[in-house]
């Protein structure tokens, strides 16, 4: 019984290798993109805090010396982005990492070059372990067939507890209005809030398109999606809400296309369900750090640096 035990034991620790292993293959690519990619020092910024977060909350938790494992590496890395070192323990994340690798390769292709961007995450992700920081879908909005197009990745992180709070975050500090309301509507336990309704009903002319990263097929949206943002489809299968890619690309669209968010349909809630779902959500999130023993968060969100 012993041996069996240590057997799981060694298997787990085994496995959760795979965080590591794929921390450092995204970071190391990130650099070396940014190195030949202008003004997008913050992103590696933003994604070093990122990984350094849920490596803290990871069980077993990495500290970043253990991710980044050369002290050379480390001290250098250090000297040029002191503050993801500073505050992985302090705040909390506005999104998961790959989020920022899809930043990253927008910022290098062009937002129009839809193709390139695809096959370049598509190629990327064939090198890493698919169960650890690596988003599994990719969504594309855009408002008409010749317009830009807005990009967003699922959620990145591993288990409940790290989606909790990630999405949480995105809602309070990252994500559109309509999109957060839309999101807190359910969260956290999928079940649709009583007392508020900030469901939206995006305009039936906007594209907004799911593909799965590994394989670069289509993915209708989910149940989930149908229900936050009236998107149409067959499909039961009902996702974590705020996980899905769906969430931040609507969210991009939303922010910068004033047209489609005027036409976006938002159910009528009062003010007051509005606070006390936004408290709600912010109970949870303190319960679920607390559960995990992040006790050191500051209350605030991460900000990288722009240059």
């Amino acid at each position: 019984m012993a041996d069996e035990e240590q057997q799981r034991t060694e298997t787990f620790l085994e496995t959760q290798q795979g965080f590591i292993g794929n921390a450092f293959k995204i970071l190391q690519q990130m650099i070396d993109w940014s190195n030949v990619t202008p003004n997008s020092k913050h992103l590696v910024d933003e994604i070093l805090h990122s990984i350094f977060f849920l490596g803290k909350i990871n069980n077993p938790s990495f500290p970043p010396e253990e991710i980044i494992g050369d002290k050379h590496i480390l001290e250098a890395l250090k000297d040029k982005y002191p503050r993801p070192f500073q505050f992985y323990d302090k705040q909390l994340p506005r999104r998961s990492p790959f989020s920022c690798v899809l930043d990253m390769i927008v910022l290098q292709k062009g937002q129009d070059h839809e193709d390139q961007i695809m096959q370049t995450l598509e190629e990327f992700v064939s090198h890493l372990n698919p169960r650890f920081l690596v988003s599994s879908t990719i969504c594309i909005s855009q408002n008409s067939p010749n317009s830009k197009r807005y990009y967003g990745v699922s959620m990145s992180t591993t288990g409940p507890n790290p989606g909790r709070i990630v999405i949480a975050a995105s809602c309070f500090s990252k994500w559109d209005e309509y999109v957060s309301g839309a999101v807190m509507t359910y969260y956290p336990k999928k079940v649709k809030k009583e007392y508020f309704d900030g469901t939206i009903q995006v305009p039936q002319y906007v594209r907004c398109r799911a593909f799965i990263l590994s394989k670069g097929t289509g993915l209708p949206p989910c149940r989930s999606c149908r229900n936050l943002f009236g998107l149409n489809t067959e499909e039961t299968k009902e996702w974590a809400y705020g996980n899905c890619a769906e969430a931040e690309s609507l969210s991009n669209l939303l922010k910068n296309e004033e047209e489609v968010k005027k036409g976006t349909h938002v159910h009528e809630h009062s003010a007051e369900g509005s606070r006390r779902a936004k408290e709600e959500v912010l109970k949870e999130l303190n319960n679920v750090l607390r559960m995990i023993h992040f006790n050191t968060w500051t209350g605030d969100y991460y900000s990288p640096e722009s240059v």
